[in-house]
């Protein structure tokens, strides 16, 4: 196997020092144009690319980031991620995603992002246990952690989220208005040591309107198919005379899956006699089966900001963002009423 060529043949062929070819190949630092020209030409001709692993040694930083992701089941995953891996990319980081599952749990992925060496950590996702993080991220040496898009329930764990308390406000406003008296809430997995609060704060504001009888039903995980199973176990059981009129959903892949299933199976009409909310803006959700009422989280101002706390631009501290109330078909009972997108 042929040799890669080191920095110190590049200044030998250039007539430089080792310390120019390293300045050269370092963004913002101090070197003359004609140095830069001359390191860069050597370079070329001898098929030289910095080692990026020399440098992070010299630096103690490695410019690597772990995203760690638990629940790939749920597509409105996809949009985030894209985004995420973008600006972090864009921003000259490698980007390392961990997928945490049954045969690789959250303790094994710290464990062996930190032998990597990685700058930060991100966590994006739902199952990730309070005490055993809270004991590894005060270990000596761990690289920080950053939750994103969940509330942080980790001391010394920053989170970027979007304001659900303004969220369900909003959301709960805009029902009471339409007319709605008989509230449900479906919630997805779990989290153990992040929460949405989405379910605290529809109960909260819908008892300050004098509804004191939510109905809460939980799905498995995000995904159509638990969203449907669970809109299906309440439905089979509820007298029709006492079932909800509106059904407020944890995100938008559960609406769509409880929104076929109130359709398809109990033939009933959306929303002349069960209303739907989803979460997220996911891009079916506005198609025109569906049209389902939700809330857009502000993403890229979120990304924004957790790039810039990772890059050490910002103190490390929990940002909240507002997002935006999307109206669609799905609310709106009244022929006189036109939705917002």
């Amino acid at each position: 196997m042929r040799k890669r060529a080191t920095a110190k043949q590049v200044a030998d062929a250039a007539g430089v020092s080792k310390w120019t070819v390293i300045r050269a190949f370092t963004p913002g630092a101090s070197i003359t144009d004609e140095s830069k020209r001359k390191v860069l030409e050597t370079a070329a001709a001898l098929n030289y690319t910095p080692n990026l692993l020399a440098r992070s040694l010299a630096t103690n930083s490695t410019g690597q980031i772990a995203v760690f992701v638990d629940d790939f089941s749920n597509p409105q995953k996809l949009p985030f991620l894209e985004a995420l891996t973008e600006k972090l990319q864009a921003a000259g980081l490698v980007v390392m995603l961990i997928n945490i599952n049954s045969h690789f749990d959250h303790v094994n992925a710290l464990l062996h992002a930190d032998q990597r060496q990685v700058d930060a950590i991100i966590l994006f996702g739902t199952a990730f246990r309070d005490e055993t993080l809270t004991d590894l991220q005060q270990g000596q040496g761990m690289p920080p952690m950053f939750v994103l898009a969940r509330d942080s329930q980790i001391d010394g764990v920053p989170a970027v989220v979007c304001d659900a308390e303004l969220a369900l406000k909003e959301i709960v406003d805009h029902l009471h208005a339409g007319g709605y008296k008989r509230p449900g809430f479906m919630s997805g997995a779990t989290a153990l040591s992040t929460a949405l609060k989405r379910s605290h704060y529809f109960t909260e504001f819908w008892a300050e309107k004098g509804i004191q009888d939510i109905v809460h039903m939980s799905a498995e995980k995000y995904s159509l198919d638990a969203g449907a199973a669970s809109v299906r176990k309440y439905l089979s059981e509820a007298s029709p005379d006492d079932r909800i009129d509106v059904l407020m959903c944890e995100n938008d892949i559960l609406a769509m899956g409880a929104m076929d299933e109130i359709r398809a199976r109990f033939h009933l009409q959306v929303p002349e006699d069960i209303a739907i909310v989803g979460f997220d803006n996911y891009e079916l959700s506005g198609s025109f089966g569906y049209g389902i009422t939700t809330y857009e989280q502000p993403r890229d101002e979120m990304i924004d900001a957790i790039l810039s706390m990772v890059k050490g631009h910002s103190d490390l501290k929990t940002v909240t963002l507002r997002g935006e109330l999307v109206v669609r078909n799905s609310t709106l009972r009244s022929a006189d009423l036109a939705p917002l997108k």
